[in-house]
């Protein structure tokens, strides 16, 4: 068997150990005497997983003992919905910051349930910047301000965390979620697709302080409401049990690479080499602003479209894979997640410095 670098922004590549350990597994967990599949997600041998991934993530995170920790189902697209759904709280206004087609889609959702107000944006620019910090409209009557803090079609990353003005912060991280160190503690809210970083598709995590707990719309349905999943430990129907049990094989290798603090410096590392080889090509191009440019996604151009197509077929022939850029953009694109290892970094150089030599 011959494994290829897979550059895809989701489902992304997984750790090849834990792929290794889940089909060591697949037929017997840990002496059960059957597969995680098969298990009863109310019985005792789930339980003991379904334990073990909540305080693995709270750990990786540091996520302080007043914020809750859930795993839904719906991808972080249902968010879209139920966050305005849960935490308005009697209120009619929402801010919400445009930087991505991920943006757009939050604020699109939302628009069913409140006025929301756009506090800044980067259409203009095609979203390659991120709008400066000192022209954000915040509303101070909305109930919370949310951005996306990275932007897997664009390539926009956040660098830092934005300030509120004193409004709940809430943060779609289904890209770099992990990737970077983070202080929960400044979000009311957090939530994040775990097919990118995490594991597979098919888990939503969302972290959610006490407070905004409870206050759901009147007529949402109980499975859409956080305070009764909450209640009822993100089972209050039957969650994607082999899912979990991925997603917490994930969260143990992390650990054993050194936790989230070990895997930003090898993640600034691989982008650097990356994001090198386009500045000095004159075949290549990077559009993203330099200070907002993803560590997880990384866009680039070439400068004939007639040679998009030869590329992607000679890439694929070296057996690095998915570098097909979104079909909104166009161009290439290598998604360069936590599990993506160095030296699959080294082979794209390598590739793209020979490919443009010969072209």
């Amino acid at each position: 068997m011959s494994r290829v670098y897979n550059f895809s922004a989701g489902p992304s590549a997984f750790p090849e150990s834990v792929l290794k350990q889940a089909k060591d597994d697949m037929l017997e967990w840990r002496e059960s005497g059957m597969s995680v599949m098969e298990m009863s997600h109310r019985g005792k041998f789930f339980s003991t997983i379904a334990e073990e991934l909540e305080s693995d993530l709270r750990e990786l995170l540091a996520i302080p003992a007043n914020y809750k920790v859930m795993f839904l189902q719906g991808g972080a697209s249902a968010q879209f919905s139920f966050i305005p759904q849960n935490i308005l709280n009697g209120k009619t206004k929402a801010c919400y910051v445009n930087t991505g087609a991920w943006s757009e889609k939050a604020i699109q959702d939302a628009k069913a349930y409140c006025e929301v107000v756009v506090s800044a944006s980067s259409e203009a620019s095609k979203f390659t910047q991120i709008p400066s910090l000192a022209n954000w409209n915040i509303d101070s009557d909305a109930a919370y301000l949310h951005y996306t803090s990275n932007e897997t079609i664009h390539g926009v990353e956040f660098q830092s965390i934005p300030d509120a003005k004193g409004l709940t912060l809430v943060s779609d991280m289904s890209s770099n979620i992990l990737s970077r160190n983070l202080d929960v503690s400044q979000f009311g809210l957090i939530y994040a697709g775990t097919q990118k970083n995490m594991g597979p598709a098919g888990v939503t995590v969302v972290i959610v302080r006490d407070d905004l707990i409870g206050h759901a719309a009147k007529g949402v349905p109980p499975v859409f409401d956080y305070a009764q999943q909450v209640k009822n430990g993100s089972m209050l129907n039957t969650p994607a049990t082999y899912n979990w049990y991925l997603v917490g094989l994930v969260l143990k290798w992390l650990k054993a690479q050194g936790g989230v603090a070990a895997i930003e410096q090898h993640n600034i590392k691989k982008a650097a080499k990356l994001y090198d080889v386009f500045d000095q090509s004159s075949l290549y191009s990077n559009p993203v602003e330099k200070s907002v440019r993803s560590r997880m996604n990384v866009p680039f151009i070439l400068s004939d479209e007639a040679l998009d197509k030869p590329f992607l077929a000679a890439a694929e022939g070296q057996g690095l894979m998915e570098l097909k850029g979104h079909r909104s953009v166009g161009g290439m694109r290598a998604s360069i997640y936590n599990a993506m290892p160095e030296s699959g970094i080294d082979t794209l150089c390598e590739f793209i410095k020979e490919f443009e030599r010969t072209h």
